[in-house]
């Protein structure tokens, strides 16, 4: 064997050396991670699976056309269809507020300054207490922005707004329950 090749051999193990320490150092840093599905059927906080803890939820009545139908997506959303519980674990404090806005203007063909671009933003603040004791669990708070096309007759001006609040109560109820699972989840862990 000649010099050069001591020195590969000598090598092509110093690198075998080096990527075998590189891979157990990331399966070491990999299995640190603790990632598990959301909505799986393990546990949140107490021996019942997600869904039936999510389902468990009462959402106290809204006063507002635009708060209810962010209750009425957020109860089908946690019941998956099911409705209202019979026994909440849960109860569920909503508040819902609207803010209607003008975004653009743009005239075709007119000299009248009359907005043509609307937004709807949709803001709740929730508070989850236990039903049983009371307890605050968490208390947070998320916002959703629809925009609408605001057309020169009255009734279809309302009505694409009115569809925007829909819009934003739908998408508001999908974050509101997303956000919900994951403040029942730290609740879990600090109760464990």
């Amino acid at each position: 064997m000649s010099l050069p090749d001591r020195e590969k051999t000598e090598l092509s193990r110093l690198l075998r050396r080096v990527a075998l320490a590189g891979l157990v150092g990331s399966l070491a840093l990999v299995s640190a991670c603790t990632v598990r599905p959301l909505y799986s059927s393990a546990p949140l906080t107490t021996g019942s699976s997600a869904n039936a803890e999510l389902a468990s939820i009462a959402i106290k009545p809204v006063k507002t056309r635009y708060a209810q139908q962010v209750r009425n997506n957020l109860i089908f959303g946690l019941g998956r269809g099911a409705g209202e519980p019979a026994s909440p674990l849960y109860s569920l404090d909503l508040s819902v507020s609207e803010a209607v806005e003008s975004s653009a203007l743009v005239q075709v063909g007119t000299d009248e300054d009359e907005p043509t671009a609307g937004s709807v933003t949709l803001t709740a603040s929730y508070t989850l207490t236990d039903a049983k004791t009371g307890v605050v669990i968490t208390v947070g708070k998320r916002a959703i922005t629809s925009s609408f096309d605001r057309p020169r007759q009255e009734f279809a001006s309302y009505r694409a707004q009115i569809d925007a609040e829909n819009r934003a109560a739908r998408e508001l109820a999908e974050a509101l329950q997303l956000s919900i699972a994951q403040d029942l989840v730290r609740h879990g862990k600090a109760a464990s």
